[in-house]
């Protein structure tokens, strides 16, 4: 089976939009009027604000791209604190809820449809600042991100990422839903080639994003390869996990601070 991942996931996270998943809700105005009074704070990963010392000191002279960043939240929040932003996703929907607090909050920001792996619209060393959530589970291959988000910083830019701990990916999908920790899947992990012919199908059906584990040798050794150097690091997990589910038991992602020398 021949899957377009871009066009599906596309289609997918238009659609978590209208479900109103978490990483889709734009910020509320009283987020921004806190954010242009320097009172403000930025997620990765679910719960653990960014350590203000990952960003520069003085976002008025940042050019900020915000990668794979759509729904409202980051982008917004950074534009209010005096950024220059540039909003990249694949969702149309999820770059509308940018525009639609921009819109409301009389912000400036841009918004671009593209691919996280492809930033060829973007001229080299374009950003002091990268931002990117966890997005690129999304993604069967990482490395090309991490190359690209390294052309487009300028020396000491830096990208600050969430990161999906690849051993959320071992567990049995429907079984973990419900608390029962099931080994099942051998990584790395991907819904394509992974899962059973009829539970893909299933997937393709119901309109859910296609995932994709990825080592640790690409999520941290590829940023390397790129010309990255990795300077901070810290861990997060789902918020209050009950017994039987993975983040009871153990962070489930992690943020990385990577700078472009």
């Amino acid at each position: 089976m021949t899957i377009d991942i871009r066009s599906h996931n596309r289609r997918a996270w238009d659609r978590e939009v209208e479900l109103g998943n978490p990483w889709t809700v734009p910020v509320s105005p009283e987020d921004i009027a806190a954010a242009r009074q320097g009172r403000w704070q930025i997620v990765l990963t679910p719960t653990r604000p960014v350590p203000r010392t990952w960003f520069p000191a003085d976002l008025a002279a940042c050019d900020a791209l915000c990668l794979a960043c759509g729904g409202g939240q980051q982008g917004p929040l950074l534009a209010a604190a005096g950024a220059r932003v540039t909003v990249l996703d694949n969702s149309p929907r999820q770059l509308a809820q940018d525009r639609l607090v921009a819109e409301r909050e009389g912000l400036e920001l841009t918004t671009v449809e593209g691919d996280m792996a492809n930033l060829a619209v973007f001229p080299d060393g374009s950003f002091d600042l990268v931002v990117h959530p966890v997005a690129n589970c999304f993604v069967p291959d990482i490395r090309p991100v991490w190359r690209e988000a390294s052309r487009v910083l300028r020396p000491g830019g830096a990208i600050l990422t969430g990161l999906v701990n690849p051993m959320n990916y071992i567990f049995d999908l429907e079984l973990a839903e419900h608390g029962m920790l099931q080994v099942r899947f051998p990584l790395p992990y991907a819904d394509t080639t992974s899962l059973p012919a009829e539970e893909l199908q299933q997937r393709l059906e119901t309109g859910e994003p296609l995932e994709f584990s990825h080592t640790l040798e690409e999520q941290i050794g590829g940023q390397l390869e790129a010309g990255l150097v990795l300077a901070g690091f810290y861990e997060d997990r789902y918020p209050e996990a009950e017994r039987g589910r993975l983040s009871y038991y153990m962070p489930t992602f992690f943020a990385t601070q990577a700078i472009k020398l």
